[in-house]
């Protein structure tokens, strides 16, 4: 068995990091906090990392991976991320790799056979994968460098984001016990910040604090404009909005239907629009944020299920035609304007309907408990399975078909499977991966008389006999980026080929997608016995309306700073005004015209006062520059050697 212990880094330096991150990265030294971080995970130190969207995260094990033996495991819940990161590693030339939901097994194996062989440096991990006994055997036998965990936040209980899956860390640390671990999170209060430390903290006897080696970066974005727009009409005030803005833009909305309606208003306006959501096909999705990333589409209407891993530094403004349900979840999806560090603007569009609004998601995303009890035994019927029965039970889950026909709403629906999830009795995976399955309906002397109906046609079927077998016989699993990569052809072409294909009855063609899946985690229990303790619903009730109520407060007040009170909300003390927000314009407004007030008083008797009488009134500086270069651009007052008159 291979000795999980993290290797003496002792040796390693800062001029060995930095050489890296100019060889492979081409920048010449570190930003913000990314040396300590480096230095204290290379060190064998557990670590908790507090950046900003856009602050370098990934920087910070990346370098320390390459430099380490071993490889590190990198867990994240963003499987487009994952794989953005492992191919542009690979485009510089270093050995990553990603598991997650939806992958072959004989892949999976593969891919977790080349790190027990000591070649892979970093291996991308989707949560879900780790409580996996293929995943746990494996690790047992890899030289583990240390473990990263993104978006670390989802750990804890009192984020707003919180994921059971990620609970399934502690185990993976029971297997590695000498590993370091780096934690990493844009978003987290005080709070968040210490049931991280206490999560992943392996002895329980350790202060957990006082385990970790904690480094915070400002999340203080001065480029970053934030404005709060009260608008009884926020469809004519958006189109204004971007119709004076030029550069590229996203639009968060809080539905899929509004993500299509508002693009299509905006495109009937005359603004290059398109909309985003998870219930897209993957090409799809895929397609738009190409158009997006390269500029072909300037504005980006979606849901939250847009941006995360999204690298594009020039976004211009970033707006909210919905109001979020928590502060966390604003400052992420405002952060992902202006990370070029050019001048950006975080809108958001608020009026009287969304606290209504908003203090429905409440009962919405916590329905009654004899509700949650009720859509259990529900759950049971739809399946078919009997009390005491269905333990490790996996199924497919249609949302929709199963709301008709047990008279449900959707959104209640989830939020119950959600909480069962929550208090152990089922496994609520709400969009697992599947990847796009083939199968061929003609013999494979017919397919020789068929090819050469057109060059893509037949560089696909060609790549698709290559790559797999059994195709003739059943369905299989096909990756249809390796089919694109082979016949040197987009993602999107290989889709549309096989959608062509299917309709001449070459193939039977499932398109990718993205399948909820319910699997049972207990033997089924009669609803009356399924126990929803306060941990897992009154204390998480409480959190989600103070959350709630924390954003109103935000959209409501006109009397603080925007950027003092997001700062404050996570724990930094600020005493500086930003200065450039909606309430500080509105502020120095007031001000400059109290400071011209006072200079005509002065004035009033028709006298010639210095300058420097002005200057003892005991104005500040900017409300006095401001009052003096109005009062004298519209003439109501003179300067004439250093003496001011009316």
């Amino acid at each position: 068995m291979m000795n999980n212990g993290a290797p003496n880094n002792s040796q390693l330096s800062i001029l060995n990091y930095q050489s890296l991150l100019k060889k492979y990265w081409g920048y010449d030294d570190f930003r913000g906090i990314q040396r300590e971080i480096i230095e204290s995970i290379g060190a064998g130190h557990d670590t908790l990392g507090l950046m900003p969207t856009g602050g370098g995260k990934s920087v910070t094990f990346q370098v320390p991976a390459l430099a380490m033996k071993g490889v590190c495991i990198v867990i994240t819940p963003l499987i487009a991320l994952m794989k953005d990161q492992v191919h542009h590693l690979r485009q510089r030339g270093v050995i990553a790799a990603a598991i997650y939901s939806g992958m072959q097994h004989d892949k999976i194996l593969t891919v977790l056979e080349n790190c027990i062989m000591g070649s892979t440096k970093l291996l991308y991990v989707s949560p879900e994968r780790l409580g996996s006994e293929l995943f746990q055997t494996k690790l047992r036998h890899m030289q583990v460098s240390f473990i990263t965990v993104d978006e670390a936040h989802c750990i804890s209980q009192w984020g707003y984001d919180f994921r059971p899956s990620y609970l399934q860390i502690a185990d993976i640390r029971r297997i590695c016990p000498n590993v370091p671990v780096l934690a990493l999170t844009a978003t987290a209060t005080p709070k968040v910040v210490a049931d991280i430390c206490d999560k992943l903290t392996l002895n329980t006897q350790l202060s957990t604090l006082n385990s970790f080696n904690v480094f915070r970066m400002s999340f203080e974005r001065k480029n970053l404009t934030y404005l709060v727009s009260h608008a009884v009409d926020k469809r004519t005030e958006l189109i204004r909005l971007l119709d004076g803005e030029q550069g590229s833009a996203i639009v968060y909305v809080r539905s899929r239907r509004h993500a299509r309606e508002v693009a299509e208003l905006l495109t009937d306006a005359g603004l290059s629009a398109t909309f985003y959501h998870a219930g897209l096909e993957h090409a799809q999705k895929d397609q738009r944020q190409r158009d997006w990333q390269h500029d072909r589409v300037r504005i980006m209407v979606a849901t939250n299920a847009f941006g995360m891993g999204i690298d594009k530094p020039d976004v211009r403004i970033v707006a909210h035609y919905d109001c979020p349900d928590s502060i966390e979840a604003y400052f992420q999806e405002a952060g992902r304007a202006g990370r070029d560090g050019n001048p950006a603007r975080a809108v958001l569009l608020y009026n009287a309907a969304d606290e209504p609004k908003l203090h429905k998601r409440i009962s919405d995303t916590f329905p009654e408990k004899e509700y949650i009890r009720k859509v259990y035994d529900h759950l049971a019927y739809y399946y078919q399975i009997a009390t005491g029965d269905g333990y490790g039970v996996a199924r497919e889950f249609n949302i929709d078909d199963f709301s008709r026909k047990f008279n449900h709403f959707p959104i209640r629906v989830h939020a119950a499977l959600q909480i069962l999830q929550r208090a152990g009795y089922l496994e609520y995976t709400e969009e697992q991966d599947n990847q796009a399955r083939v199968r061929f309906l003609v013999t494979r002397d017919d397919l020789y008389r068929l090819r050469g109906d057109s060059p893509n046609e037949e560089k696909v079927i060609v790549a698709l006999l290559r790559n797999y077998g059994g195709l003739f016989a059943d369905f299989g699993f096909i990756d249809e980026s390796v089919i694109a990569s082979q016949c040197g052809l987009k993602s999107n072409d290989v889709y549309q080929t096989l959608k062509v294909l299917a309709m001449k009855h070459v193939i039977q063609f499932i398109p990718r997608r993205q399948v909820p899946y319910v699997r049972y985690l207990q033997r089924r229990e009669d609803s009356e016995h399924v126990s929803l303790p306060p941990s897992v619903y009154e204390e998480r009730l409480t959190q989600y309306r103070e959350r709630i109520e924390s954003m109103l407060r935000y959209a409501k007040s006109q009397d603080k700073c925007r950027s003092r009170q997001l700062l404050e909300y996570f724990g930094e003390e600020v005493t500086k005004d930003c200065g450039q927000c909606d309430v500080c314009q509105a502020n120095h407004s007031h001000t400059t015209e109290q400071a011209q007030h006072q200079i005509l008083t002065l004035l009033s008797d028709h006298r010639r006062h210095h300058i420097t009488e002005v200057l003892h009134l005991g104005l500040l500086k900017e409300d006095l520059d401001a009052a003096l270069t109005h009062l004298l651009q519209e003439e109501y007052i003179t300067q004439q050697d250093g003496y001011l008159m009316l």
